[in-house]
Order: C-alpha cells, then sequence, then structure tokens
C-alpha cells in the first residue's frame, strides 16, 4: 500500500511545479493558474463524502480499482488539452477521480495499523507522500524541460497505473459494518478537527501552488525548497507520530503549528536561496508533525465502523483549504505580492492552531467516539 501511495503521489506531485508553467504556455495568468490548480480540489471536495459514506458500504477495494484506472486515464488526457476551457474541463475530473483514489488508499491504510500505533502508523504510511514530494516536483521539471509535457504526462499515467496494480493486489482488512442500512456521508465528531485542517491547509494550498513560480521570479529554482522541505518532514515523521501516540496529539501539534507559521513568515521575507532553504526545514518539521496528529486524532473521535467518512471527511477539508487557498491566494498575489501571499498563509495556519486549542478545550470531558473499538474482520 505505501509503495503504491509512493507512485500515485509522485505522478500528483510532478504536475504540481510543472502545470502552473504549463498554463502560462496557453497565456494564462496567475488569477487562471489558481482557478485551474483550485478546480481540481473543489472538485474532490464534491466528490469525497460520497466517497466515504460507500467505502463504509462497498469496501474498499472496488473505489482503489475503478478510482485509480479514471486518474490515470485523465493524466493521459493532459496531452490533449487544447486550451484553457478543455483544461479546466479536465481539472474537474482529474479531481473527481483524485477523491475516490484517495480516499479509499487512506483509509484502506489506516485500517491495517493498530490503534495504540496510529499516529506512528499513520507517520510511516505519510512518508510516501514526503518522499513523493521530494521525487515528484523534481523529476516533473526536468521531464518537461529535458523531453516535453506529452512524455511528463505519459510518464505520470504510467506510475498512476502501476499505483493501481500494486493496491488492487493487497489483502485488506476490513471493521465490521454497522448493522444500519443508512449511508453516512460526513462524520460529525472529527468537524472540529476538520476545521483546524481547513486552515492549515489553505496555506499549504499556497506553497504548493505558488512556490514554483515565486522561486522563478527570484531567479531560483522551485526543485531546492521541495528537496529540503521533504527531507525534513521524511525526518519527523515518525518520530512525531510515535510522540502523539504517547503524549497525546496536542503535545505535538502546538508546537507544530507554530513551527509552520514562522516558515511562512520566513518565506515572505525570503529574497534569495539562505532564507527558501530555512523556510523549507521550518515548513518540512512543522507541517510534517501536525498532519498526521491531526489525522490521528480524528480517527480516535471517529466510530470504528465510519473509518471512510472520516478520513472523507478529514480530506474533504484538505481539498476544500487547497483549493480556496489556491484561488484566494492566486488573486492576492496578482493583485499585492507573493511577499503578502505568504503573510496571509501565515495568518491561517495561526487560525489552524487557535481553532485546535478552542475545540480541545471544549471536548476536554468528552469521551471518543470509538472508546469501544469494533475488532478487525479479515476480508
Amino acid at each position: 500500500m505505501t509503495i503504491g501511495n509512493l507512485f500515485l503521489f509522485v505522478a500528483f506531485y510532478m504536475l504540481y511545479p510543472t502545470l502552473p508553467l504549463f498554463i502560462q504556455q496557453f497565456g494564462g495568468s496567475e488569477t487562471q493558474v489558481g482557478l485551474a490548480m483550485g478546480a481540481f480540489m473543489l472538485s474532490a471536495v464534491v466528490f469525497r463524502p460520497i466517497v466515504g459514506g460507500l467505502l463504509d458500504r462497498f469496501g474498499r477495494r472496488p473505489f482503489i480499482i475503478w478510482g485509480m484506472l479514471f486518474f490515470t486515464l485523465a493524466m493521459y488526457l493532459y496531452t490533449w488539452a487544447g486550451g484553457m476551457a478543455g483544461l479546466m474541463g479536465l481539472r474537474i475530473l482529474h479531481g473527481m477521480t483524485w477523491a475516490v483514489s484517495t480516499t479509499a488508499a487512506i483509509t484502506a491504510a489506516t485500517d491495517m495499523i493498530p490503534a495504540e500505533r496510529r499516529g506512528e502508523g499513520i507517520g510511516w504510511f505519510s512518508t510516501s507522500m514526503t518522499l513523493a514530494m521530494a521525487i515528484g516536483p523534481m523529476a516533473g521539471l526536468w521531464t518537461a524541460e529535458s523531453l516535453s509535457y506529452d512524455s511528463l504526462f505519459l510518464f505520470a499515467a504510467g506510475l498512476s497505473a502501476a499505483a493501481m496494480l500494486l493496491m488492487a493486489g493487497v489483502k485488506m482488512p476490513v471493521r465490521a459494518r454497522a448493522a444500519s442500512k443508512r449511508i453516512e456521508w460526513i462524520e460529525k465528531p472529527v468537524l472540529p478537527i476538520a476545521v483546524s485542517v481547513f486552515f492549515l491547509f489553505v496555506a499549504y494550498g499556497g506553497i504548493t501552488t505558488f512556490v514554483p513560480l515565486f522561486a522563478a521570479s527570484i531567479q531560483l529554482n522551485s526543485g531546492a525548497f521541495f528537496l529540503a522541505y521533504a527531507a525534513a518532514l521524511a525526518l519527523i515523521r515518525p518520530f512525531a507520530g510515535k510522540l502523539s501516540d504517547r503524549r497525546g496529539e496536542a503535545f505535538v501539534l502546538v508546537p507544530a503549528i507554530l513551527l509552520t507559521v514562522c516558515a511562512l513568515i520566513v518565506l515572505s521575507l525570503s529574497t534569495g536561496l539562505a532564507g527558501v532553504l530555512v523556510s523549507a526545514v521550518l515548513y518540512g518539521v512543522g507541517f510534517g508533525s501536525a498532519q498526521p496528529a491531526l489525522q490521528a486524532a480524528a480517527l480516535r473521535w471517529a466510530r470504528p465502523d465510519r473509518a471512510g467518512a472520516a478520513n472523507a471527511t478529514l480530506s474533504t477539508a484538505n481539498d476544500l483549504g487547497i483549493g480556496l487557498g489556491a484561488i484566494m491566494l492566486g488573486w492576492i498575489s496578482q493583485q499585492l505580492s507573493f511577499q503578502a501571499l505568504f503573510a496571509v498563509s501565515a495568518v491561517s495556519a495561526a487560525f489552524a492552531l487557535i481553532f485546535f486549542i478552542a475545540f480541545r478545550k471544549r471536548s476536554s470531558t468528552r469521551q471518543p467516539a470509538n472508546a469501544d473499538a469494533v475488532p478487525f474482520e479479515s476480508d
């Protein structure tokens, strides 16, 4: 599952630094770049709650196979995009398939992790996404510059197909299904955590969408930022996940989000390589510690028979934050500056911490929704 997830996310991240440049070849503005990147995530937002409920009813494997099959097809179709209108339609289709694929894959993986080691397990599984962020942008930029955009899309489609084949063959444990026939689209106990995730991922949307353009504006290769970020994130995630299991999510999340805010402030003040690299390391440590801790907290508070809905709720917040963040921050960048964009991102990350602290105070006397865990059954 982890290797397949690595391939899937490498394909995904190959497009992040290259698609804004590809759009500019069509004569697209920074606002249109933000709209195209945001359309992908907002499309995923619409489909994730639906997918989450269906996962809990019908299991994970069918959605992994069909979701990744159409994700692969959409990746290949970028070769045939003939203008902004066609590209926007394709981004919407690609977002739908991304929602199905990733929600199913992440839920299947979290099914396999023992509850008492959830933070650590999510940290290790998430490392595949970290490595993908190190490999994908650099591989994407090299392929587009040395070969062509057609080669880029074909290679990414091949990786997506390989991910599908790897995950489709995995024996997946599944939780016992609830007796009720009602399909749950949203896991309500997770919603307060999802608010914090939303604000954290608004900032993430600014990083992933606009760092390539910001780096180009100061004559730097954005691959340096993503490589330093990914290296820091890969080193911290398993350690931070284990720490959250032992000391609780708040012990990890508060300093992690504060580091994220500092990283974005440093980036807003950067004018050269040194500042960009310092920001990348701080962001890698901060965001890399916060994300698995938030997901572990969400799963701890979700009912065990609604793991799919819980993951979908959290992933919807991810996508909504990235999508709205890309659109809003694209407008800020065009009207003001990249510095203003990253400063606003820092404020958004600070809101994530404020909402998490407020949630902790309100929920300090509550029992976790999955206190009475349902045992695993073999599929």
